[in-house]
């Protein structure tokens, strides 16, 4: 398949109701593994592939290194990629679009794109973060690939309480329909664990919507009955092997 075909094909796979559940990855031989697996796509974790390379999270791996590692990892597996590209190492929509044009050069076919400020506080504002997501789709229009860019919001993230969420919900609705007019594909809103609250963003926005999976969100059955489109796993898989490696060499020493 040529890259606009993948690009085509993960997103036909975000489908209301029966969701594309991705066990995000963070090197080549992580992505073959998953696809050995069944995976029919390969998503990225930025604190993963960050940890696995000895960086911590938030953009602190070499852009270089990392478009290095996007790159074994498109050349290893047969499947769509896209790549958590946390804030796309630029505040300003020029540098920010040649940044995703050298990422979309390594033939990804998508991305998560957040909206909290990397390196500073809180989030950016909803008419900048707009202008941004609409860079990174002239980009990908300017190189004809159907380009997923799954919006991310952490206004929930940045709050853990879970009591506070409701409250929540009209910003992130509000962000939502703005990111898709700018250009979005998707909407992802991680440490969102209600049910209840899924569903309503799950029918009042016109993206699909992505959850992340972990310890204490519904299972599988309930973000499905709940609208999901897309489940994602983020860096538990890479914590929990290397839990699993810690382990077994601890029990030989």
């Amino acid at each position: 398949m040529t890259q606009s075909d993948k690009a085509r094909a993960f997103a036909d796979l975000h489908v209301k109701g029966a969701p594309l559940k991705l066990f995000n990855i963070w090197d080549a031989g992580s992505a073959k593994a998953v696809v050995d697996a069944g995976a029919k796509a390969v998503a990225t974790g930025s604190w993963s592939v960050a940890g696995a390379q000895g960086y911590p999270d938030g953009e602190r791996i070499p852009l270089e290194l990392l478009l290095t590692i996007v790159t074994r990892i498109v050349e290893t597996v047969n499947v769509p990629v896209s790549v958590d590209f946390e804030g796309g190492y630029a505040h300003d929509p020029e540098p920010l679009a040649s940044n995703v044009t050298r990422l979309i050069q390594t033939g990804v076919v998508g991305i998560n794109f957040e909206d909290q400020i990397v390196g500073g506080e809180g989030l950016f504002d909803i008419k900048t973060q707009q202008s941004r997501i609409a860079a990174i789709r002239a980009a990908a229009d300017a190189l004809d690939i159907p380009f997923f860019i799954n919006a991310r919001t952490d206004l929930f993230l940045k709050m853990r309480d879970p009591q506070a969420h409701p409250d929540l919900l009209p910003e992130a609705l509000e962000r939502g329909h703005a990111y898709a007019d700018a250009g979005a594909s998707g909407f992802f809103v991680p440490l969102l664990d209600a049910p209840d609250l899924i569903t309503r963003i799950s029918s009042q926005l016109p993206l699909p919507v992505n959850i992340l999976k972990h310890d204490q969100s519904p299972s599988f059955d309930i973000l499905a009955q709940s609208g999901v489109s897309r489940i994602s796993h983020g860096e538990g898989p890479w914590a929990q092997s290397m839990t699993n490696l810690t382990d077994a060499c601890r029990a030989i020493v």
